[in-house]
This record gives structure tokens, C-alpha cells and sequence, in this order.
């Protein structure tokens, strides 16, 4: 095999193996959407793709990887679950369990805060409704 096809393989095969976890960023208004429901999984949250105008219902978030600034924000108040907030993103799927079955569920892994989400934004949000 000549060197050249040998590092083109060699290429190739390391862009297949990254994770499908490493989607692009995005930023997202992330809200309680005030659908109520009665068994797992539940569709209470949604999140807005601001790229892409798309809602995302039953949406969890996973602030784990908040700069320390921006966690406190988010828990000291309810600014996040309200969509009064627009997060930097992405969207990742995550199988859960509910009793004794598996479900691939969406989760916004929010890696900062990039501004105040705008009414237009927050339409999707339950507190923008009341």
C-alpha cells in the first residue's frame, strides 16, 4: 500500500472514530413549556435552536459545564427554567431507563451565558404565556 493511501486511510479512520457527542454549539432560550405530564419521560422543557428557529420539546439540560460565574447565576435564580436567558450549546442524546425501558432523550449541555433572551425568543416559554 503506498504511503500516500496508507495516511489517507489513516485520516479517515480517526474522523470516524470521534464521539457523536461533539456536535457544533449553538445558542438555545431552555424553558419550562408549562406541558405537564404523568409519566417518564416528560416533555415539560423545551429549548429554541436559535440557528435554526427549531423548538426541541422534552428537553433536559445538564449545567455541569457552566463556568463558575455562570452557574451561580442560573442557581440563584429562575432565570433559566423562566427562558429569560440565552445559553451557549449543544444537544446531545442520552439513553434512560423508565420502568424497564430505554429512551433516547435529548439533553442541552450548556457550556456559558451569552445574553438576555429576547420576548421573541421566549415565546415557547410557559412564564411568557401567563
Amino acid at each position: 500500500m503506498s504511503g500516500l493511501r496508507l495516511a489517507f486511510l489513516a485520516a479517515a479512520c480517526s474522523t470516524c472514530a470521534l464521539p457523536s457527542l461533539a456536535l457544533a454549539e449553538s445558542s438555545y432560550v431552555y424553558c419550562d413549556n408549562g406541558l405537564r405530564c404523568f409519566k417518564a419521560p416528560c416533555p415539560s422543557n423545551s429549548a429554541l435552536d436559535l440557528a435554526t428557529d427549531r423548538i426541541i420539546k422534552g428537553v433536559s439540560i445538564d449545567t455541569s459545564r457552566l463556568p463558575p460565574k455562570d452557574k451561580a447565576m442560573t442557581d440563584a435564580s429562575d432565570a433559566l427554567y423562566a427562558g429569560r436567558i440565552v445559553v451557549r450549546g449543544s444537544i446531545e442524546h442520552r439513553t434512560q431507563t423508565f420502568t424497564g425501558k430505554d429512551y433516547s432523550l435529548p439533553w442541552l449541555v450548556a457550556t456559558s451565558i451569552v445574553r438576555a433572551a429576547r420576548d421573541s425568543e421566549r415565546k415557547h416559554c410557559f412564564s411568557f404565556k401567563q
